[in-house]
């Protein structure tokens, strides 16, 4: 560390810097001189990050994702008939899973940072792989509950400890391509799992179990097996690995503090600390706007094979159809995340594809005797949900500026409150609601709806935040938030709008 020389500020950021007050619709920043060696690249460094950190938690979370919403493949597969499921039965099959979901979403954070994420996340990858395998072999409406729940219980940590996990790696301008890469594992797992399962279903009868048992036991097993090699493959926290040198690790956490404040990861979380993190009503704004997007995005997840089937098809054919929409929102999700890491803003990313979204679901709301434009509207629905949602996590978790405390409680918060509209979505399209779901699709536009809402309602919050800051030369509402994470006159944090 002898030669380390000081750099302007803007060597960091893509964007503008600035020390008065300008216009807010760009992201301003007053930072110290961060130091650094002179022989080292951040672009190389940043390679050799994005390398380490987002392949294996893009896997693991393709798996959750795809463990816990096969169940819609195989449900179209025969699982309803086999197991004589009646009335609202296979709805209260996918709702349960969400009851140990979102109440273990906070305890879950605190415990993978005491643990380490490597740990933490690696078992709970083979718990819910092992509960997937063990679902494959229900016999009855009872067993097919107490997977569910369990499989809930095991995958509560995944999703929040994965974004908490990126968002202690990256700066704010430059993690929405990162969340996005690492969300697009939904998109994929829906998209494979129509696939998979239709390939899958040729097995039906083998060894004497139907098709749909062998979704179950095929895709848990592979699951635990990837999780012994994430034991091994998951970074921990940029304090902790052991693949930086100390140079590196110096350089990525001056970058960090310059963009966001200390992060505190010495401190122990308390309740005290969970208590203090919801006194900014910015919080709970943050779950509105997830717990809108989450009906939409859980509806479709779980119910377009269900929708499709309307439309005529048979059950491979099923599987094969609900693959376009999906793909077609993996290519729009990135494409949207670029724009908004290269604009350094996320509002305007957020609203439009909500707004496609809401297009989308007034066709399918108006028109029923044309399945093409029916089809296209799915394309929409898929295109808007799935970009919108990514955008909306990262906007809100890399504005929580409280560093560990703050991110692990508030993105627990933000996953677990939202996720109360993934039980709201499993009871939106009924099978008395066909073929139309007009319930459905209203209860879909409401969640829209409240996403809209509640994003321009927090960006006036942050934008009348913003202004505060300016005039006082310091953000006193990310003091009160912070717990830990002192900064004082060492940065002066601004929210991303």
């Amino acid at each position: 560390m002898e030669d380390i020389q000081q750099v302007n500020p803007s060597f960091f950021f893509d964007g503008p810097i600035s020390h008065d007050s300008k216009s807010n619709s760009e992201v301003e920043f007053d930072t110290p001189p961060a130091q650094y060696p002179p022989h080292l690249s951040e672009r190389a460094l940043l390679r050799r990050v994005d390398l380490k950190v987002l392949p294996i938690l893009v896997v693991i979370y393709l798996m959750a994702f795809l463990d816990r919403v096969n169940i819609s493949n195989a449900l179209t597969l025969g699982l309803q008939t086999d197991l004589g499921l009646k009335g609202n039965e296979p709805n209260a099959a996918l709702t349960i899973f969400f009851v140990p979901y979102i109440i273990f979403e906070i305890p879950s954070n605190i415990l993978l940072k005491r643990l380490k994420p490597h740990v933490w996340l690696s078992g709970c990858m083979f718990l819910f792989g092992l509960v997937m395998t063990l679902q494959g072999f229900v016999q009855n409406y009872s067993g097919l509950l107490a997977t569910r729940f369990f499989l809930g219980l095991a995958e509560a940590g995944i999703f929040p400890g994965c974004f908490y996990l990126i968002s202690m790696w990256y700066k704010r301008g430059e993690a929405q391509r990162r969340f996005t890469v690492f969300f697009s594992s939904t998109t994929l797992a829906a998209a494979f799992g129509g696939l998979l399962a239709s390939a899958i279903q040729k097995m039906n009868g083998m060894r004497g179990y139907s098709g749909w048992r062998w979704i179950f036991i095929l895709e848990g097993t592979l699951t635990c097996v990837l999780a012994v090699a994430a034991y091994f493959l998951v970074a921990d926290f940029p304090e902790e690995v052991k693949w930086l040198t100390e140079e590196e690790r110096a350089f990525i956490k001056a970058r960090l503090r310059a963009d966001q404040g200390d992060s505190a990861m010495s401190s122990r979380i308390t309740l005290r600390d969970v208590l203090l993190c919801f006194k900014d009503y910015k919080v709970f704004l943050g779950g509105l706007m997830y717990f809108g997007i989450i009906i939409p995005a859980y509806g479709f997840a779980y119910f377009t094979p269900t929708i499709i089937k309307t439309y005529g098809y048979g059950p491979i054919s099923t599987q094969l159809h609900a693959v376009p929409p999906i793909a077609a929102a993996f290519v729009f999700s990135l494409l949207i995340a670029y724009l908004s890491d290269k604009s350094r803003h996320r509002f305007l990313f957020v609203l439009l594809p909500l707004l496609l979204a809401i297009a989308g679901v007034g066709i399918l709301l108006n028109i029923h005797d044309n399945f093409s434009a029916q089809y296209a509207a799915l394309f929409l629905v898929a295109m808007g949900t799935y970009s919108a949602m990514p955008v909306i996590i990262c906007w809100y978790t890399m504005n929580l500026l409280g560093g560990h405390v703050q991110r692990s409680v508030g993105t627990a918060w933000m996953i677990g409150f939202g996720n109360i509209g993934g039980i709201i979505a499993t009871f939106s399209f009924l099978a008395r609601d066909a073929p139309f779901y007009k319930r459905g699709y209203g209860i879909v536009l409401g969640g829209l709806s409240l996403a809209v809402v509640s994003s321009v309602v927090y960006l006036i919050a942050i934008w009348r935040q913003n202004k505060i800051s300016t005039h006082m030369g310091n953000n006193e509402d990310a003091g009160s938030l912070e717990t830990r994470g002192k900064r004082g006159s060492e940065v002066e944090n601004r929210y991303l709008l």
